[in-house]
């Protein structure tokens, strides 16, 4: 990687992703090829917002590479509790580690605490913002799924603080993709996603329905409704269960269609799809150990 820090899915080019997705094939296709490469080398992870799949993932990788993790533990029992600021934080734990993995609440955090540090720092998501290793995950799991050539995507849900969403769609220019972005019109894309989108010369269409354009689908990638990003309960409660797919829904789809989704979802996919051939959602939570295993050993590879 020609990368120190892994910030925004942005900063990554096509020979980025897929230096990482070939990694993460090899690596799935035999994993004890890697199980020591980075035997002694240590993972702090400094997590401020809760995470299931990303980090027990990111635990799962480095230690599949040999390595080990130091974790910050619960923001409640840490220094954070008595004042202490983000840089001196992440300027103390970098002593204690050889790259740092973290989440936190605000956008544009991960782009400031990595001004403070000299080990890579990768984000696991920054608010709003960008999650550029879900990003790369999900790109995996439509690349094995799906296919690059000529792909035709549907973003349903909140566009406006999933930023899985921001960073998705920021690589998929990258590729041969046209995007369908489906959501209410107060949760469509913030005006700073389109602008890049537009600039990047994107393929690209909003809809309110999901129902013009679910035919033409390869690949339908649904989000929960974020309701701890919404500053108005009023605003969330309005909006709610709006968007949501079944079997139903789902006849009027290719059978082909791949179904995607970050994690964790509410009710925005029913049960009854996960035994269906669209359901793929899971499989791609499983991808994260495969790509963030290959993530880790390019970083700590051009790093050691």
């Amino acid at each position: 990687m020609r990368h120190d820090h892994i910030i925004s899915a942005k900063q990554l080019s096509r020979e980025d992703i897929e230096s990482v997705l070939d990694r993460a094939a090899d690596i799935a296709e035999d994993p004890s090829a890697v199980a020591d490469r980075h035997a002694g080398k240590l993972l702090a992870t400094l997590f401020f917002e809760p995470s299931t799949r990303t980090k027990m993932s990111f635990t799962a990788a480095m230690k599949r590479l040999g390595g080990d993790i130091v974790d910050m533990g619960p923001v409640d029992q840490s220094s954070v509790k008595k004042g202490e600021s983000l840089a001196d934080t992440v300027r103390v734990v970098e002593g204690y580690a050889d790259a740092l993995v973290m989440r936190h609440p605000l956008e544009g955090s991960a782009k400031m605490a990595s001004d403070f540090v000299d080990v890579p720092l990768i984000n696991a998501g920054d608010g709003a913002g960008q999650h550029p290793t879900q990003t790369l995950l999900d790109l995996y799991t439509i690349r094995e799924s799906a296919g690059f050539d000529d792909l035709t995507v549907g973003i349903m849900g909140d566009l406006k603080y999933g930023r899985t969403v921001h960073s998705l769609a920021h690589a998929l220019t990258t590729f041969d993709a046209t995007q369908h972005f489906i959501s209410p019109e107060s949760l469509q894309l913030p005006r700073s996603v389109r602008y890049d989108l537009h600039e990047t010369g994107a393929s690209m269409r909003e809809h309110t329905e999901l129902d013009e354009v679910l035919p033409s689908l390869d690949v339908l990638y649904v989000t929960r409704i974020q309701r701890e990003r919404f500053p108005d309960e009023n605003e969330y409660r309005e909006i709610a269960g709006e968007y949501q797919i079944d079997a139903e829904t789902l006849e009027a789809a290719d059978d082909d269609l791949v179904v995607m989704h970050p994690l964790p979802r509410v009710d925005e996919i029913a049960p009854e799809i996960d035994e269906t051939s669209h359901a793929h959602y899971f499989q791609q939570a499983h991808n994260g150990v495969p790509v963030r295993m290959a993530l880790l050993d390019l970083i700590l590879e051009e790093n050691a």
